[in-house]
């Protein structure tokens, strides 16, 4: 079984070494490494092979946006997880559409996280039953409003029409790669050309995309 390294960015300390602790009881979990602030967790993944960081929002030196920014930009392929005790419907769609790939409170239960470092893995997001139902409201307000830049004429191939679809309906990579026979590899290069050309940043910016302009209903 394929074991998932993480690196976990808190300032408070006992939380910070409780997680770990807990981390670690997981079988699918591999390294864990630490940091306590915005400029080591950049330091960190620099240094260190980490697929999944689990990211607070409110440290010194530098804050979990910034330090998101940085770290989406330089490591596409990072899966954030934020935690954190606020849910604040606005902060947490501005930080999903900036690239996060999932939000959990910091009172989840132990399962939840778990079950969204693996999805984050397989499928590059994860949605609780409320942020579910926050996306939900949030796209109907927008297509109510019916932004005209969604209008415009996007023209996709076949193929790339085919793995929006299949990333609407939360397939994994592993799951469009055997429905469509092709490689993950040519999924995920097929993924990063989409978020070029509809000028997104993250599979929820894609999905949101399908619905607003009408490629899917």
């Amino acid at each position: 079984m394929h074991k998932i390294n993480l690196l976990i960015a808190d300032d408070h300390r006992l939380f910070r070494k409780a997680m770990v602790r807990l981390l670690k009881t997981f079988d699918r979990i591999g390294e864990v490494w630490e940091a306590e602030n915005g400029k080591e967790c950049i330091e960190m993944v620099g240094q260190h092979p980490v697929q999944v960081l689990l990211l607070d929002l409110e440290m010194p030196r530098m804050n979990g946006v910034e330090a998101a920014e940085t770290l989406i930009a330089k490591y596409p392929d990072l899966k954030i997880i934020v935690l954190t005790m606020h849910d604040s419907e606005k902060y947490m769609i501005h930080m999903l559409e900036m690239g996060v790939h999932s939000f959990l409170l910091k009172n989840a239960e132990p399962e939840e996280l778990m079950d969204a470092i693996v999805s984050v893995m397989e499928k590059d997001f994860y949605h609780s039953e409320k942020l579910s139902k926050l996306l939900t409201k949030n796209l109907k307000e927008k297509l109510r409003k019916k932004r005209p830049s969604f209008k415009k004429t996007v023209n996709l191939t076949e193929r790339e029409r085919e793995i929006l679809e299949l990333i609407c309906r939360e397939r994994t990579t592993k799951e469009i790669s055997q429905q469509l026979s092709i490689s993950e590899g040519t999924i995920n290069v097929h993924k990063h050309n989409l978020q070029i050309k509809l000028g997104v940043k993250s599979v929820i910016g894609l999905i949101r995309f399908a619905y607003e302009s009408g490629i899917l209903r």
